[in-house]
């Protein structure tokens, strides 16, 4: 292949089949995009409050964060193929994650271990809402592949934020 082919191949638009139509690559992989932006999120975070976890429940709080940061990376790569698959694009960066991720970064120098189990778990709630407003799209459009892989995802987010919550729930 010569420079010239080589560059008009690198310019060529993504022709991935689909027989989901336009309109339905569209706008699943857009959500699809912004999901994995959200996971990527919510992976970092989750192994920041892992790196960063103190006090006397350290060890068992230490080994649930990096139990869970490895579930939700384990995403990662099946959103951004699923993107591909339908004939769409996904992530391209660091930077497109910052600018259409929804679930907020913690910065902060010091959180409590109560503090970061509550806010993982509420990080946890607000990813099943943004799943469950993307099975409807996904269901909508017939695409049943996404629409089943989403329910899995949904119920593992599910039992991260009960184990969270159930780690910080204080007995009579």
């Amino acid at each position: 292949m010569d420079m010239t082919s080589a560059t008009r191949t690198r310019k060529l638009p993504l022709a991935t089949p689909t027989d989901l139509g336009a309109d339905a690559t569209r706008e699943i992989s857009a959500a699809l995009t912004a999901l994995l932006a959200d996971v990527f999120a919510l992976y970092i975070k989750t192994k920041n409050f892992h790196w960063h976890v103190s006090g006397p429940h350290f060890r068992d709080y230490h080994l649930m964060l990096d139990e869970q940061g490895e579930q939700i990376f384990a995403m990662t790569d099946d959103i951004a193929e699923r993107a591909r698959k339908i004939g769409g694009t996904t992530l391209r960066s660091i930077g497109h994650i910052a600018r259409v991720q929804r679930l907020l970064d913690n910065d902060a120098d010091f959180v409590t271990p109560d503090d970061m189990l509550a806010e993982l778990r509420e990080d946890n709630l607000q990813l099943v809402e943004i799943m469950r407003q993307l099975h409807t799209l996904t269901s909508s459009y017939n695409d049943h592949a996404t629409t089943s892989i989403l329910e899995n995802w949904i119920d593992e987010t599910e039992r991260r934020a009960w184990f969270l919550f159930e780690t910080t729930r204080r007995g009579r």
